[in-house]
């Protein structure tokens, strides 16, 4: 029996355990809520919002277009597009028509593009106009065979929709030539829906809400299965750890969250878009976050609640000159996830806004959230927090057995969110799944007496040096501490005496006035770390590479070594 230690140290308010089948899916969660607060704000961009009704009415209208098109039951339906409010309107749609959501990077190569829509079997595509030039590329190939193009104006009215229209394409021109004959234009489809009889399908917790592809860093990219009662728990779930932050908004005050993750990551689609459908927040929909002076202008136009973001982000507005033109006052939630949250970040962070980054955990497998830290907390753990409400964590070892107490181990998640499988890959699925329903993340952790977990590394970064097992998470966290370093990442090159050894990459706070050099790493490297875990090779860059969602992509720093 597994002694739940964590469950002692939760939030006072916080239950052990929810009650997903309140909602028997997340059509039943949207409509709850377009029922509660149909007068509510839903989305704001660029100066412009939609009310839950209006997001009702839209994605109902859209909902009938496409079951027009005579897709079935359980088909499945791609989305490519970033942050804008056609994504909430479509996925919504998707769901409430019986289909499936396939999330899609816009931002996909053809090949990249091709493979996801073959793999998924996806039979129609939503796609802003931007991206269009590389579905032309690999139509012929793919079974999907009904377009509808948005484009970024759609949904921000007369005469600012045309004046968007007109500068993506014409001014900036960011919208490349492509040929798509048969597409439907956006507000033609729900134009169109609007004169159809929408059918209201029958939807259950065991029928797939969503795809949600990896991002291949394991092999070829395969779909996470998402049932609706996974994403239902994971709403809950989320929810409830919520809880003590949201107690400190004044009664009657709607949640307003900054929504700068991409919704087509599993971390946005749930903790920004699902989460806010269900308490009835508002999302403020930033279209490109890595604008950082773009972001903080639509930032200084709201007050905002809560802002889930990934480590590279944080950083990058904390160390920004505008920051101060925001008023952060009001930030009662930083949630932390989709890369480990370093100690300079978190230091910084609270220093600036009196609201500690509060770091999770999670996978596109666990819908994703696993793991939190309490959202009462006062100050950066540096950990990856308790397991949420309903959820179990074991650490394994190789042979799949618990590690004793305190020791390293493969971190393994049983809970309501856990993915149903991958998608057509039962041998892929049979490798991470165990007997008893665990699925074993691949990421190394360590449990503290509290039930506090700590991620050490995923396995296959893992540098062994000489025998010495080094993990690149710990020597970014120290280095990333060090005067005038503003990012850095570590990888494992092989080494003809240790096997391997350690390069490190690094970005320069501020070069111009503080050029640290390779000496000054090495000396702040001797005096914090121990000689094995000491870099061979110290290398500068002006960026690092990073996925859409901002992961640092170590693999790429060791294919180019």
């Amino acid at each position: 029996m597994l002694q739940k230690t964590w469950l002692k140290n939760y939030p006072e308010g916080v239950p052990a355990e929810i009650h997903a089948e309140l909602y028997p899916s997340l059509v039943e969660l949207m409509n709850s809520a377009f029922k509660k607060f149909p007068q509510q704000p839903a989305y704001k961009m660029m100066g412009r919002q939609i009310s839950f009704a209006q997001l009702d009415e839209s994605s109902r209208a859209l909902a009938a277009y496409l079951q027009s098109l005579g897709l079935e039951k359980g088909d499945r339906v791609a989305l490519m597009m970033p942050n804008v409010m056609q994504y909430p309107v479509a996925v919504a749609a998707v769901l409430r028509a019986g289909f499936v959501v396939v999330n899609v990077n816009p931002l996909y190569t053809p090949r990249e593009l091709e493979h996801q829509l073959k793999d998924s079997g996806a039979k129609a595509i939503v796609i802003l106009e931007n991206f269009a030039i590389t579905l032309q590329q690999v139509l012929k190939q793919v079974p999907t065979k009904h377009v509808v193009l948005a484009s970024m104006g759609d949904m921000l009215g007369f005469p600012k929709g045309l004046i968007v229209n007109y500068v993506v394409r014409k001014v900036k021109k960011l919208v490349p030539a492509f040929e798509l004959p048969g597409a439907v234009s956006f507000n033609d489809a729900v134009a169109k829906g609007r004169q159809l009889s929408y059918k209201s399908p029958s939807v259950g917790p065991n029928d797939i809400a969503v795809l949600q592809y990896t991002g291949g860093t394991t092999g070829v990219s395969k779909g996470a299965v998402l049932l609706h009662r996974n994403l239902v728990a994971n709403v809950m779930q989320a929810e409830a750890w919520y809880q003590p932050a949201l107690k400190k908004i004044p009664a009657g005050e709607q949640l307003v969250s900054i929504c700068a993750l991409p919704l087509y990551h599993i971390f946005g689609f749930t903790t920004n878009m699902m989460l806010s459908m269900h308490v009835g927040g508002c999302n403020v929909l930033i279209p490109n976050p890595r604008d950082i002076p773009g972001t903080f202008k639509e930032l200084a136009k709201h007050r905002f609640h809560s802002l889930p973001a990934v480590n590279t982000l944080f950083m990058a507005m904390a160390n920004h000159k505008d920051f101060n033109t925001v008023d952060w006052s009001s930030l009662v939630i930083a949630v932390g996830g989709g890369m480990a949250v370093q100690h300079a970040t978190a230091k910084l962070w609270l220093e600036k806004t009196g609201c500690p980054i509060c770091e999770g955990y999670g996978l596109s497998e666990t819908s994703p959230i696993a793991s939190c830290n309490p959202t009462d907390s006062l100050a950066y753990t540096g950990s990856i927090g308790l397991p949420m409400p309903s959820t179990e964590i074991l650490l394994l070892d190789d042979l799949g057995q618990p590690v004793a107490n305190g020791e390293r181990g493969e971190i393994a998640i049983r809970g309501p969110q856990v993915m149903a499988g991958y998608w057509q890959r039962p041998d892929e699925t049979a490798q991470v799944m165990t007997a008893d329903g665990f699925f074993r993340t691949g990421d190394v952790g360590t449990m503290d007496e509290r039930g506090f977990f700590r991620i050490v590394d995923r396995k296959k970064d893992m540098i062994l040096v000489s025998g010495f097992n080094v993990y690149p998470n710990e020597i970014e966290d120290v280095l990333t501490q060090m005067e005038g370093v503003l990012e850095c990442a570590s990888v494992g090159i092989p080494d003809a005496k240790a096997g391997e050894a350690v390069k490190v990459v690094i970005v320069r706070k501020n070069p111009a006035v503080n050029p640290i050099t390779e000496t000054d790493v090495r000396a702040y490297c001797e005096a914090n770390l121990t000689g094995y875990k000491r870099p061979k090779v110290v290398e500068f860059r002006d960026e690092l590479p990073k996925t859409p969602v901002g992961k640092i992509l170590r693999r790429e720093l060791r294919d180019k070594t």
